[in-house]
């Protein structure tokens, strides 16, 4: 059991999830301010403004670097780690996200002539602009300069 108290209190594990938690409220925010209302899948999906998997992963590549160091194996990894994990944020998901509404656009027009293929809508909002990706980055970054020591 003091494995569990460990995993508790590492510091780096804790600033990341934080980094991940704080992007999802920002997309809360943004969402009332935007839509004046909260959507709580803004909240607990993925997509948006910032990206919390880019915040995430960031902040365990720089709290990684300002505990171990910066040339060290597990700086690098870490690092390496987060590049794909933004690389396809931006890449692989975002197209898949354009995709998916293209296709939701053709079941719609579809059903205008009342064929009967499934209904189901898929999930457009899959991936991140560079943008997000960047502002999901400076966070993670923000976030574990000011925890990690």
């Amino acid at each position: 059991m003091d494995n569990v108290g460990d995993i508790l209190h590492n510091q780096i594990l804790i600033t990341s999830f934080g980094a991940c938690f704080l992007a999802q409220g920002i997309k809360g925010v943004v969402g009332i301010v935007q839509e004046g209302k909260l959507d709580m899948r803004l909240i607990l999906g993925s997509g948006g403004m910032p990206s919390s998997h880019s915040a995430l992963v960031t902040a365990l590549a720089v709290g990684v670097g300002q505990t171990v160091g910066w040339s060290s194996f597990e700086f690098a990894m870490a690092t390496v780690f987060a590049v794909i994990v933004m690389y396809d944020a931006t890449g692989v998901r975002q197209a898949a996200g354009k995709q998916a509404k293209i296709l939701n656009q053709m079941v719609e027009e579809l059903f205008q002539e009342d064929h009967h293929i499934s209904q189901e809508k898929l999930k457009e909002l899959l991936g991140h602009t560079p943008v997000q990706v960047l502002a999901g980055c400076a966070l993670g970054i923000a976030v574990s300069l000011a925890i990690v020591h």
